[in-house]
């Protein structure tokens, strides 16, 4: 089977970026043939890359000329199975791990100003991404859509017409060896030692990149609201903006309980030495940092607007919040900030992801594969 993978970035730090390495290596090791199609990527590409770098000024140009030269790539009928994981029309398998940007505008502008709302709707990038996006799902190449979770599936039904069968839920797989309860054992005392957070003082992290669309703002706010005062807050992720959310833990009076900590290759550490993870994101289809945390037996704090969302029984392994709710985000953080809490969740957190292994995520996606080539062969 001759399949390839286009992403047009590849970085070690993206939930999409986490997905394709870890299905490459489990893919490769039953059989198939894979090659990602990607305009960059960090670090020395292996053999099974190939660049796709046309030559584009500003967003709209660089996207629209990705995803033409990628569909020069498809009609050489080289592959037997084009996977993108950009709005590309002509694909045969899209994976939906960014969700729909239909929906996303449409959460978004509920937390913008009638300014904000305008410029959705005039922006350039947002309506070609949009245009691509209704233009993939009615294009006839498109043979199935991966969907990361039950969330995004409801959101492709809600905002396009696309065909039920077409439509198949893979949650992402981790490595429930690396993400497990032991690293707590490893790291626990020597991360919060360098960290400042002693032992009895509950740590919540944060994992991801990108935020005011992942909530960061509105956890500060919570931090400020909380009745437990000690609690430690680790922001592990990029934002051009860091600054601005600094700013606005000075302001809230939490500063000196926060450690913006920037991306990290390696999260397990901060996951390690933690009490529970956090996620108060707009807008997230699944969010690989939510699943490495449950598997790692941390309880998650997470939106209704998360796909993990799914995974999380309230009051048995974290719980669940409407976005943007500061005040309720901050009664859930008291209630696993009290002693005892969050360690007596640890054992659901993990059975919550106990079947998303890489292995099992490669075994769903060939079944989905073989059944796609099945009627051409």
């Amino acid at each position: 089977m001759k399949l390839a993978l286009v992403r047009q970035t590849y970085t070690p730090f993206g939930g999409a970026e986490r997905f394709v390495e870890r299905a490459l290596g489990a893919l490769r090791e039953q059989g198939a043939d894979v090659t990602i199609i990607a305009r960059r990527w960090s670090g020395e590409p292996g053999p099974g890359f190939l660049r796709c770098d046309p030559f584009f000024m500003g967003r709209t140009w660089r996207d629209r000329g990705f995803a033409r030269r990628v569909q020069g790539i498809i009609a050489t009928g080289r592959f037997d199975l084009v996977q993108s994981h950009e709005r590309i029309p002509g694909c045969n398998v899209f994976r939906a791990g960014d969700g729909t940007h239909a929906q996303w505008l449409a959460l978004r502008a509920r937390h913008e100003s009638a300014l904000g709302r305008l410029w959705l709707r005039l922006s350039p990038w947002h309506r070609y991404i949009l245009g691509a996006e209704a233009e993939m799902f009615r294009h006839p190449e498109l043979r199935a859509v991966i969907c990361i979770s039950r969330m995004v599936k409801e959101d492709i039904v809600r905002h396009y017409d696309v065909d039920a069968a077409k439509l198949h839920v893979i949650y992402n797989g981790i490595d429930l060896n690396e993400f497990h309860p032991s690293a707590a054992d490893r790291h626990r005392t020597e991360v919060r030692a360098q960290l400042g957070a002693a032992d009895d003082v509950p740590v919540f992290v944060y994992v991801g990149s990108g935020f005011a669309r992942k909530g960061v703002a509105t956890l500060i706010e919570a931090a400020a609201r909380m009745r437990d005062g000690r609690a430690h807050f680790w922001v592990v992720g990029r934002d051009k903006n860091e600054g601005r959310y600094r700013a606005l833990a000075r302001k809230a009076g939490v500063a000196d309980r926060f450690r913006f900590l920037g991306p990290q290759r390696d999260v397990r550490p901060f996951l390690g030495a933690a009490d529970a993870f956090v996620l108060p994101t707009l807008y997230e289809p699944l969010s690989n940092a939510v699943l490495e945390a449950l598997a790692c037996g941390l309880p998650a704090i997470v939106t209704t607007t998360c796909g993990a969302a799914e995974l999380v029984t309230p009051g048995r392994s974290g719980y669940i919040f409407d976005a943007g709710k500061a005040d309720a985000l901050a009664g859930h953080l008291d209630r696993l900030a009290f002693p005892g809490v969050a360690a007596g969740m640890r054992d659901a957190a993990r059975a919550a992801v106990a079947d998303l292994s890489a292995p099992a995520m490669a075994g769903r996606l060939l079944d989905l594969y073989r059944e796609l080539l099945a009627p051409a062969s």
